[in-house]
């Protein structure tokens, strides 16, 4: 079953080697009981060793059940230990922070069998060392004859054919010395039992069998068996111990230090804290710039010019890096005496839009449900009168005090104006002469306003009643001017144009509205003044295109107002032509669209409309437009990340100290944990099991960083709220993402397990002898 054949072993410390077994050969029997006898140093301790597989043969061959051990690997060691080979320790050797029955257990664990067989097992061999009422106290429980039972029962559980025994007796009394010796003579009846021992008188009682070793070799035996052929066959279960067992293990043994662990998990947690903070009071800013940029932005449209500068996303990205410090170009700051022109950054080529008739037509087919209002502002003049008293004049408009309202595409629900004001005196516009007059939160209007549509801007204050129902007129251009031999002219004295005012065909409007915009409405589109509906500039541009002065101007090569000839082959004097047709309304092609989105999520899916037209393209052809909602919140989104990722690259450099100090925490643990090491090498464990069960242990304590960190994160963000409340009043500002927290308790595993990863490492590579005898 067992033999030696010419086994030699020696060890060497620096240039002195030391002989330690030399030419032993011995077979044994299945059951017998064999005694080592020798003096201190004589090679007992390193025979032991070699056949229970711990220790290594320099030459010669070990022979298991007929089979050489030379090609064995450490996996065949390992599984050789935990099948074949129960050891018996003078120390016992117990795991302490486990119960009886599990230090039983561990071996068998390392089998693979399955929990309910492990545990009748264990209980089998515990009543048959008398121990089985005891199975859930601790090793420390015990007296010292107990210990050294449940060390037999160890040996015993997992059924092997060779029981090793290291000076049994060596630290107990004689009493419990011959109860146990009763003990293993029982059970070498049907196993193999070879015990080291120095106690003679011990060795003559109760062994069948007397090995004497004297300077690393065989003197004597008392009852010597020839060698037997060998048989290639035997094989050998491998062992494995998964991770829950390495975490449960680890998890015993981390409850017997508990203030260590939490110390240990709440230093590294501290990193996790402050990136926990970080993060949500970045969420939260985030969540307010965006609450802030809906209420803010969401009125802000997307704007279709008929010429356009495209912008380069590289060189927004420039500027937003120059205006936060983070350019790095190797060409900063230069050490020259010279001064380098170069083009402006924000513009790039200017870009036409054709606003054709399909275009417009991919406009108006917009889901109105996602659409507030669209405008279309054109470069109509539109020849407005005022009248005050027997007097009518021109009144001076300009885009920022007459202008179109955006139209609403839905023929239900509430309009662009009903969404975005409320109304402070009147109704909304119902008709296409409505006009209404737009304040500011303040109930303001600037006095230049009032004063170029005839209103007493004087006054510190004007009544909503003088204002509603006030009247003006729009002259058609057939009206407006008449012909006077080639030119044009205004019909009319201009410091007087009553007689127009009071013409039958001007089209009346009134004042039906006094609107501010609403509370939720943090920024108006429109500045304070007057605003008319789309419908009405339509019904002007129609008449004006087949006016007469129109029609002169069309064939005409020169300004029909002014005399002034323009050059046609001039590309300026052409646009100042086409500028001229369009103020008198030739074109009804609006210079400038403007969508107004319902909301955010619109926006996105009236920008994926918009670049529907351009696929298939030339470029050319494409319309460009200019979402500026999107650029200031892609700006405001990137100053925030940067600030963001600063703080945390901060913040980590706490989770550094915590890698390390999870590394010298394992180190210790590992130092503490020698001897227990030793044990699980010699019940079969292999080297990638240690590795298993400290990484088991870094995976305890990372994942107790944390939770412990997120928690702690989470009962700040309340003190943290209310300052942040009592001094800038934002309610709620800090709100931790589940997901985050989720990320950084997986992060805080990563760190925590990388830093036990060396020492780890090392406790695999302990030597499972050396590892037994430490203290």
């Amino acid at each position: 079953m067992l033999s030696l054949r010419n086994i030699e072993k020696s060890y060497t410390t620096g240039a002195f080697t030391q002989v330690a077994l030399t030419g032993i050969n011995l077979s044994f029997r299945e059951n017998e009981f064999v005694a080592i006898l020798g003096a201190s140093g004589s090679g007992k301790t390193t025979f032991l060793n070699i056949i229970g597989g711990l220790d290594r043969y320099d030459s010669g061959d070990l022979i298991i059940n007929g089979k050489s051990t030379k090609e064995f690997s450490d996996l065949d060691w390992d599984a050789y230990r935990n099948n074949s080979v129960g050891f018996i320790f003078q120390s016992y050797n117990l795991i302490p922070h486990l119960s009886i029955i599990d230090n039983v257990e561990m071996g068998m664990t390392l089998s693979g069998i399955t929990a309910r067989a492990k545990r009748n097992k264990a209980l089998t061999v515990l009543e048959r060392v008398g121990l089985k009422e005891h199975i859930h106290k601790k090793p420390n429980q015990l007296s010292g004859g107990q210990m050294q039972r449940v060390a037999i029962a160890r040996a015993l559980a997992n059924d092997p054919d060779i029981i090793l025994a290291d000076e049994p007796t060596g630290a107990l009394d004689s009493v419990t010395s011959r109860q146990i010796m009763d003990l293993i003579m029982e059970i070498s009846k049907d196993k193999l039992v070879i015990m080291v021992t120095h106690n003679s008188e011990l060795a003559h009682t109760y062994a069948s069998r007397i090995v004497e070793f004297r300077d690393g070799e065989v003197i004597a035996d008392s009852n010597p068996l020839e060698e037997k052929e060998i048989n290639a066959e035997y094989s050998l279960k491998k062992t494995k111990m998964s991770f829950f067992t390495a975490l449960k293990l680890s998890a015993t043994n981390i409850k017997t230090k508990k203030g260590r662990t939490f110390l240990t998990a709440f230093a590294s947690s501290i990193g996790i804290i402050g990136i926990a903070l970080i993060l949500s009071l970045s969420n939260g800013f985030d969540k307010q710039i965006k609450n802030f940029e809906a209420g803010t932005l969401s009125t802000f449209p997307i704007m279709i010019t008929q010429t356009t500068a495209e912008i380069d996303p590289e060189v927004l990205k420039q500027q937003r890096n120059d205006m936060l410090g983070l350019s790095k170009d190797e060409d900063d700051y230069p050490n020259v005496n010279v001064i380098y022109p170069k083009e402006p950054m924000s513009e790039k080529i200017t870009h036409t839009n054709i606003f054709t008739d399909e275009y417009i037509e991919h406009i108006e087919a917009i889901d109105p449900k996602l659409i507030a209002g669209i405008s279309y502002t054109r470069m109509l003049n539109i020849n407005l009168l005022k009248r005050q008293g027997d007097t009518a004049n021109l009144v001076k408009t300009n885009p920022m005090n007459f202008r179109s309202f955006p139209k609403t595409l839905a023929p239900k629900g509430p309009s662009f104006l009903e969404r975005n004001y409320d109304v402070l005196a009147g109704t909304y516009p119902k008709e296409v002469n409505d006009l209404v007059l737009i304040v500011d939160k303040k109930n303001g209007v600037e006095r230049n306003v009032l004063q170029a549509f005839g209103l007493d801007y004087k006054s510190e204050s004007i009544a909503f009643r003088d204002i509603l129902g006030y009247e003006l007129r729009v002259v058609l251009n057939n009206d407006y001017y008449k012909e006077e031999g080639a030119l044009f002219t205004i019909n009319g004295d201009p410091s007087n144009l009553i007689d127009l005012y009071n013409k039958e065909s001007t089209i009346k409007l009134k004042v039906a509205g006094i609107l501010r915009p609403k509370r939720e409405v943090k920024v108006s589109i429109f500045p304070p003044g007057f605003a008319y509906s789309d419908e009405l500039v339509e019904m002007i541009q129609k008449d004006a295109e087949n006016s007469e002065i129109v029609l002169m101007q069309l064939v005409s090569d020169y300004n029909v107002l002014t005399g002034e000839p323009f050059d046609i082959t001039s590309p300026e004097d052409l646009s100042s032509k086409t500028m001229l047709l369009s103020n008198l309304g030739a074109y009804k092609t609006p210079y400038m669209i403007s969508i107004f989105p319902l909301d955010f999520d619109a926006k996105d899916q009236i920008l994926a409309h918009l670049d529907k037209y351009n696929v298939g393209k030339a470029e050319e052809d494409q319309v460009i437009y200019t979402d500026l909602a999107g650029t200031v919140t892609e700006m405001s989104g990137s100053i925030m990340n940067a600030i963001t990722l600063v703080l945390i690259a901060f913040a980590a450099i706490s989770l550094i100290v915590s890698l390390i100090m999870v590394g010298i925490i394992t180190y210790i643990s590992v130092l503490e944990r020698t001897r227990e090491i030793g044990v699980l090498r010699a019940l079969g464990a292999r080297k990638k099991d240690i590795t298993r069960v400290f990484n088991a242990e870094t995976f305890i304590i990372g994942l107790c960083s944390g939770i412990l960190g997120i928690f702690i994160a989470w009962l700040l963000i309340f003190p943290i709220n209310n300052f942040i409340e009592i001094k800038t009043d934002l309610t709620n500002v800090a709100q931790l993402n589940p997901l985050h927290a989720l990320g950084l308790i997986l992060l805080s595993l990563l760190l925590t397990i990388l830093g036990g990863t060396i020492p780890a490492k090392m406790a695999a590579g302990k030597d499972p002898v050396e590892a037994l005898r430490a203290e």
